[in-house]
């Protein structure tokens, strides 16, 4: 067995941030396929909630797999997976599934002969919602993936981690998630326009970063907090646009994360931003910080303990 079997065959976690936007999210999914991803790997199972950005990831790590749930693709029909009967040289290699989307048009037990097969044949099969079909199985997935609050990469064995194990961390942490980035959203807005221009995105457990270089941005952040507050307060709802924009009740807000948020600002929880810009010396840049959720005052008093994560 080579070096890099072995490293692989003892991998039991590894942990990211979920960024927002679909650039992060696509190069993210592209050092996933290089850290972990095995050539002999034939099943690789997503876990996670609707607009996690789950399809996104695939795409970065199989550029150019055709999507079966790609609505720019009008939902491909038929489905490749089923249609094996077709052999020959230009038969994929890599077959996609959403789970949840196909169980509407076929039988699950259909759906998982159909990846057994398909692995018999030596074909790789990327299953979204693997947790869905893995009851008709009879097999785990090579490659586990769960999508939330963080990304968390597993390679199970005969001991776990089962599915639901990850899809109990990443049910429970999306809405902190969706939380987040819309309060960050709503930051972006009552910003000076300038400001907002030149910040760019990073990640912090429970919350949010906008890094701004070099300069300290001259922002007053108990106003800012404020207006957030005000906003939130409105209940204003969130709405989907295209996937460079979202609508803030009627104002148009540029995004690059327009399906990872909230309804409606009210569903935003303990909003706070901390009254102070952390300095990052080795950025050479000045972090604001905002934080939602329940976690949000063990989180405050020392702000080294912001990445501690409580699986």
């Amino acid at each position: 067995m080579s070096y890099s079997a072995k490293m692989q065959g003892s991998h039991l976690y590894s942990v990211y941030f979920a960024p927002r936007g679909s650039a992060r999210i696509y190069n993210l999914g592209m050092q996933i396929s290089q850290l972990y991803l095995s050539p002999f790997d034939r099943l690789i199972g997503v876990v996670g909630e609707a607009g996690s950005g789950k399809s996104m990831l695939v795409k970065g790590m199989f550029p150019g797999l055709e999507l079966s749930n790609d609505d720019e693709g009008v939902n491909v029909r038929p489905l490749p997976l089923l249609n094996q009967e077709d052999t020959g040289f230009y038969t994929p290699h890599t077959y996609h599934v959403d789970i949840r989307f196909e169980s509407a048009f076929t039988q699950m037990h259909e759906l998982a002969d159909a990846i057994n097969t398909a692995i018999a044949k030596g074909k790789r099969v990327v299953v979204e919602h693997f947790d869905l079909i893995y009851p008709f199985l009879g097999r785990n997935a090579h490659l586990l993936i769960g999508v939330g609050e963080h990304i968390i990469i597993t390679r199970p064995n005969l001991f776990g981690p089962e599915p639901e194990d990850i899809c109990r961390i990443v049910f429970k942490s999306i809405h902190i998630r969706k939380m987040a980035h819309t309060a960050e959203d709503l930051c972006e807005l009552f910003m000076p326009p300038e400001d907002a221009a030149k910040c760019v995105h990073d990640d912090v457990t429970h919350g949010f970063v906008l890094a701004f270089q070099r300069e300290k941005p001259d922002i007053d952040l108990e106003a800012l907090e404020q207006k957030v507050k005000e906003e939130i307060a409105k209940d204003v709802s969130i709405s989907f646009v295209d996937e460079e924009h979202i609508m803030v009740g009627d104002r148009l807000h540029p995004c690059t994360g327009p399906r990872t948020h909230v309804r409606t600002t009210g569903e935003i929880e303990n909003f706070r931003l901390l009254k102070e810009f952390f300095y990052d010396a080795f950025n050479d840049r000045y972090l604001m910080v905002g934080l939602v959720g329940d976690e949000l005052k063990r989180m405050e008093k020392n702000s080294r303990d912001f990445n501690r994560i409580d699986f």
